[in-house]
């Protein structure tokens, strides 16, 4: 589970980063490209709300971290 949550923490910093890339690249083409990394990382950081929120009162993780 832990791997789970640091790949998406990953993924959303690449989604961010990519997003940058497109603003300063300023092709045509590149705010539709800017925005649908906006898109995605919002969608992860939603996602791994929702994850996170679900894991706990399924009670795979706990007050102190992930669980054994």
């Amino acid at each position: 589970m832990r791997w789970l949550v640091i790949f998406c923490l990953v993924a959303i910093v690449v989604s961010m980063g990519s997003a940058l890339v497109f603003l300063y690249r300023g092709r045509e083409g590149g705010s539709k490209r800017m925005l649908r990394a906006l898109q995605i990382r919002v969608g992860l950081s939603v996602g791994l709300f929702l994850f996170l929120m679900l894991s706990y009162k399924l009670g795979f993780i706990g007050a102190h971290g992930v669980g054994s």
